[in-house]
């Protein structure tokens, strides 16, 4: 995965739009691509159609899904889609935006609480629930798995070692992860990425809530 290993960073900031254009930057291909797009202000991916969903996650600003038929669905930081198949989708924005794309396949199993089209919260589709961690796994495939979290204070993950590459969202509360003997707070905004064998845990400083993407190719 094409992310900074090791350290704390924002897919918003580390993708600022540049002004008057479109910029994609694909960091994982494969089964299921990982695509981070930045759209300056005023600016537009006219609608295309695909066989395949798109998991849509905002980072920054806010941008408008439009179908053929002029119908549009605004998402703001924190939001999410999964995008229908067979049906042309654009994407625009008036202030410029951050976003990041993850294709799904058809044959993918997707968690029953995401419909396509609807937009949602990542971080609402689990509650916190006293002195425990919450999990859900959104989608996964046998290449990929993506899972969300929901940790109590003073909960967390032991050490263990990662079987593939990972990028972290943190989307709710403050965590810390330790990755490879060193410690490093996190906070709702903020991304996180590890290697595939690399030594890890996640800890609670308060509530906690994070997405988990998870290759394994």
């Amino acid at each position: 995965m094409k992310e900074k290993i090791g350290e704390v960073f924002s897919v918003g900031r580390d993708n600022a739009p540049i002004p008057g254009c479109t910029v994609s930057r694909t960091v994982h291909s494969g089964a299921n691509d990982i695509v981070h797009f930045s759209l300056a202000k005023n600016t537009d991916i006219s609608a295309e159609i695909y066989p395949y969903h798109k998991l849509v996650i905002v980072s920054d600003g806010i941008i408008e899904l439009n179908d053929a038929n002029g119908a549009s669905k605004k998402l703001h930081v924190g939001d999410s889609v999964l995008t229908p198949t067979d049906t042309p989708v654009g994407v625009s924005t008036s202030e410029g935006a951050v976003y990041t794309e993850i294709s799904i396949g058809r044959n993918d199993i997707m968690n029953e609480t995401v419909k396509a089209g609807e937009v949602f919260k990542l971080s609402q589709l689990i509650p916190y629930a006293e002195g425990k961690i919450v999990n859900m796994d959104v989608v996964h495939n046998d290449k990929m798995k993506f899972v969300v979290m929901a940790f109590d204070e003073d909960t967390g993950l032991s050490e263990h070692a990662a079987p593939g590459e990972a990028l972290i969202f943190a989307l709710d509360g403050e965590g810390v992860i330790g990755y490879e003997g060193k410690e490093h707070p996190i906070k709702a905004g903020e991304n996180f990425s590890f290697a595939k064998g690399g030594m890890h845990y996640v800890k609670a400083a308060k509530r906690f809530k994070m997405a988990l993407l998870l290759t394994l190719e």
